[in-house]
């Protein structure tokens, strides 16, 4: 989809999806809970403690009332009076940990499913996100799931203070007059089916919302991120329109929301005050009817436990949009953690073996370090074709094999499927059909956290993480020590270079690497690669955003990293594969020709015009 050129839904958010199943998604949520059990316990009890004691507050101050103060009893109303205070208080009391609880138990919750998220993003190949926006990743990790945090800590354990408070006042109601607790029940189907009626507007409203909201994250990181190409057409007012769409958009669903809970909560409250009216009227000819005569007293505790009974549903009315707006973040976080990666490894994959005595060594009784050349892998590639979609293949029938410690250069223009091969290579995406062999074992059969630790790769657009230099090149090895980073950088030929930084190896490099520049950032990536000491190095277009001066040290460096470990250098500068053992040059994911560089060039065919354009433009 082109960046901001208009309002487009994903297709996740079109496709029709089943009716919100609440109780379900409740009951997932709290699976989370059950390695938090103590405090899930405790948080139950004085749910049900609250519960209970809510509606014996008010039958204790309306026994006041219909006892003591009714008969005029001094002593009855001070005994009474403080029996309600410490009863008050004691409610207070479980009220205090009840919240307390829930907002420990909802932050635990949380804690341990954004922690299984991110786990199971890292575990997607590539293909997910090649699919997916960054925008929609972030949004189920941040406001998906907080949603589920109101609703874990605020919305479920209130609603169950309220339910409980209600079945407790319902039971007293129905001891004191159950011909009037039958008037109360008759409310009971009218709330369900006005339940019923407005669950599914809310919530198909809730998703659009949510959804809408998540189109905006990902826009506004898109945006963030490609600023200075947005800066650089003056395309700001352009972009500025299309965002506020995204708004008004947003905006329009949550009215539409707001206006279905306009009319709920209203007529929610409205049966509340008819139910109310009604139980004055036939209260009232109790208590005057001669052949009745139920006690007036009686029929006042009756009406204080009513409004208790009647208050909780518009409470749960009220609590009702939070709720769905929980369970729709639920929907989505779950939907997330339910995607099955395109393949994960055969139970029965095996172990690469490790080379022993490569890397960076420091002799006995020497203060330097030397690189010690590792055992390169052996990658055989046997009729291999590749597709991201069934009906486009990217790669036809490709056979080649890259000995031990050998450089495979992949040459081609863009579109041809070089990176592609490096992708398979190191297990991203795995063939569609023919067979792809790693020291003579099926790549499939292969664990991919064993090959990825034998694994270097260096790509064009250098991504650093937010920290320093230092943790930045031992990315891949974090136990290395400082003298191992200043002998990776020194092999390198760039030393010089990050001491000329404010701070040397601990120069802040910003988020992404933004206060360096795009070659510093390519060095920082190669010194890493080595650190990393693979056996299997990737270069894709790895000198392609340098200057021609850093290249020409780059290019003395690289003799020292690709010594003694397979490579696949993919570049558009044929400067960089010149000394490539093998070239293979693709076209249309196809093998055109192969052969070292003078051989490629003695045979006049697509090689040799790719050679004789780089000189024209400079680059060879």
């Amino acid at each position: 989809m082109p960046p901001l050129v208009h309002v487009q839904r994903d297709p996740e958010e079109t496709q029709q999806r089943p009716e919100l199943n609440v109780f379900r998604l409740l009951a997932r949520v709290f699976s989370y809970a059950h390695p938090h059990a103590r405090v899930r316990n405790w948080l139950i009890f004085h749910v049900v403690l609250r519960s209970a004691l809510l509606p014996l507050c008010t039958w204790a101050m309306a026994a006041v009332i219909n006892g003591p103060i009714t008969h005029r009893d001094p002593r009855g109303i001070l005994f009474g009076s403080l029996g309600f205070a410490a009863l008050a208080a004691f409610t207070n009391w479980t009220f205090h940990y009840r919240y307390r609880l829930a907002l420990e138990l909802g932050e635990a919750v949380i804690h341990d499913l954004r922690g299984e998220v991110f786990r199971h993003l890292m575990s997607l190949p590539m293909s997910f996100f090649n699919k997916t926006k960054v925008g929609r990743i972030i949004g189920r990790v941040t406001s998906d799931i907080d949603s589920i945090r109101t609703g874990v800590q605020d919305v479920v354990f209130i609603s169950f203070v309220q339910i409980g408070q209600m079945l407790i006042a319902g039971a007293l109601m129905l001891f004191y007059d159950w011909v009037l607790f039958l008037v109360v029940l008759a409310i009971a189907p009218l709330i369900y089916f006005l339940n019923k009626h407005f669950a599914r507007r809310i919530a198909e409203a809730q998703r659009r919302a949510t959804e809408s909201y998540s189109r905006i994250t990902a826009t506004l990181a898109e945006s963030v991120s490609g600023v200075r190409v947005t800066q650089g057409f003056v395309r700001e007012d352009v972009n500025a329109g299309y965002f506020r769409e995204l708004v008004v958009d947003q905006s329009r669903f949550n009215l539409a929301s707001a206006r279905t809970s306009a009319v709920f909560l209203p007529l929610l409250e409205f049966n509340s005050q008819f139910f109310t009216a009604l139980l004055l009227i036939v209260g009232g000819w109790r208590v005057l009817d001669p052949h009745v005569h139920a006690p007036v007293g009686n029929i006042v505790q009756f009406f204080f436990l009513a409004a208790l009974f009647f208050e909780p549903i518009k409470n749960i009315g009220n609590q009702y949009n939070a709720a769905l707006a929980a369970m729709v973040g639920a929907e989505r976080v779950f939907r997330l953690l339910d995607t099955k990666p395109a393949w994960t490894d055969d139970p029965q994959a095996v172990e690469l073996e490790v080379a022993q005595g490569s890397g960076l060594v420091q002799a006995p009784g020497e203060a330097s370090w030397k690189l010690a050349l590792p055992r390169g892998m052996r990658v055989e590639f046997r009729g291999v074709s590749f597709a991201y979609e069934p009906e486009r293949p990217v790669l036809k029938a490709i056979n080649f094999t890259a000995e031990p410690g050998r450089t495979i250069a992949l040459v081609g223009h863009t579109g041809s499927g070089k990176t592609t091969i490096t992708n398979l290579a190191a297990k991203m995406y795995l063939p569609t059909t023919g067979l792809l062999l790693l020291d003579g074992h099926d790549i499939t059969r292969v664990r991919s956290d064993s090959l990825r630790r034998q694994m270097g790769v260096v790509h064009q657009q250098s991504f650093l993480f937010e920290g320093t230099v230092l943790d930045n090149i031992r990315f891949a090895r974090p136990e290395a020590g400082v003298q191992e980073v200043i002998e990776a950088t020194r092999r390198l030929d760039f030393l010089d270079l990050v001491e000329m930084l404010p701070d040397g190896f601990h120069t802040q490099v910003g988020e992404g690497g933004a206060s360096l520049s795009v070659g510093q950032r390519q060095l920082i990536s190669f010194a890493r690669a080595l650190l990393a000491d693979p056996r299997l190095l990737i270069l894709d277009e790895a000198t392609s955003s340098i200057d021609a001066l850093t290249e020409a040290r780059i290019q003395r460096a690289l003799t020292t990293l690709l010594s003694g470990r397979t490579s696949f250098v993919v570049a558009h500068r044929l400067s960089t594969i010149r000394q490539a053992d093998l070239i293979l040059v693709l076209n249309r994911g196809e093998i055109a020709e192969r052969g070292t560089h003078d051989e490629l060039l003695a045979q006049s065919g697509i090689y040799q015009k790719l050679y004789t354009q780089f000189i024209r433009t400079g680059s060879a």
